[in-house]
């Protein structure tokens, strides 16, 4: 069975591309960088093979700027990855305006002086898909490559399901942008950078793929724990290596749309399942009003 999701496509005046469906594959890992560098490059490595390395051409520099990444350009991103301390790695596409594939890697020392007063802080990594790519190669490789890229990972949560992927926040823009992000429950707003310094061991929120790790899932008695609370016919929990699972909810990643009624009640079961462990922002970091985010935040709740 084929699901539908919206086509995104939010421009500037002069056509650039803010905002575009997407798919986002995210995890958490509560270590410092220096305890997991080498399997964030397994998993780079793994999204590379998948998606082609011509896929990424262009890397952020210390002021942001983007440079061609080659040869001399993965010098500097493997030197990034080998720093002992802390790294920053961003990686794009440099033929595509939409921009389909991103590598994020926040790499923090979480012992660090000036995040002795963000006990929620964590390192992070985010792998972007373009939505042709499901497309082309269908939801079971969307899934085995999320698994692939999970497999190295300590992680402690993470997802993998459709997103609004831009170089712009859809949370921060004006206007009635970012009343689409109400409209289709089922995709993420994309923010890792900032939800990484917060959310500690808490879950982002329930998608098509949840990642599951130690404590949540041992807070939920386990696998066998977690199967015994949902109900849904197509949502299934599988077993990983070193404690951990992945909750999939349905053959294909859904957005949802609640002008037609599509609620998504497998990921409404999964939400009321994981609520005690949800992340909250603790403080506004966007246009958006407190309230908005909250309600962002309870979608599949309330």
């Amino acid at each position: 069975m084929s699901t539908t999701y919206p086509r995104i496509s939010l421009r500037t005046e002069n056509g650039y591309i803010l905002v575009k469906e997407g798919l986002t594959v995210t995890f958490y890992i509560r270590r410092s960088h220096q305890e997991i560098s080498h399997y964030i490059s397994r998993s780079l490595e793994s999204y590379l093979h998948a998606v082609g390395p011509n896929s990424l051409g262009l890397y952020a520099d210390e002021e942001g700027d983007w440079l061609l990444l080659d040869e001399a350009g993965w010098a500097v991103i493997r030197n990034e990855l080998n720093d002992p301390h802390s790294a920053y790695v961003h990686l794009t596409d440099a033929s595509s305006p939409e921009q389909g594939y991103h590598f994020i890697y926040q790499g923090r020392n979480l012992d660090a002086p000036f995040l002795v007063n963000e006990p929620g802080a964590t390192s992070a990594v985010s792998f972007w898909l373009p939505s042709e790519f499901l497309e082309e190669h269908g939801p079971g490789r969307v899934r085995e490559l999320a698994m692939e890229l999970a497999s190295p990972l300590p992680f402690c949560t993470g997802y993998a399901g459709l997103s609004f992927n831009g170089v712009t926040n859809l949370a921060q823009m004006r206007g009635d942008a970012p009343n689409l992000r109400f409209r289709y429950p089922g995709m993420d707003v994309p923010d890792m950078s900032w939800v990484s310094l917060h959310i500690g061991t808490q879950v982002r929120g329930p998608s098509w793929l949840t990642f599951l790790g130690q404590p949540v899932l041992g807070e939920l008695g386990g696998v066998s724990g977690l199967r015994a609370r949902l109900h849904h016919p197509e949502t299934t929990v599988q077993e990983l290596e070193g404690d951990r699972a992945v909750v999939s909810l349905g053959p294909w990643p859904e957005a949802g749309d609640t002008e037609q009624g599509q609620v998504l009640p497998a990921y409404r079961e999964l939400a009321r399942v994981l609520e005690p462990w949800l992340y909250h922002e603790p403080r506004l970091h966007a246009v958006q009003s407190m309230e908005d985010t909250r309600r962002w935040e309870r979608r599949f709740l309330d």
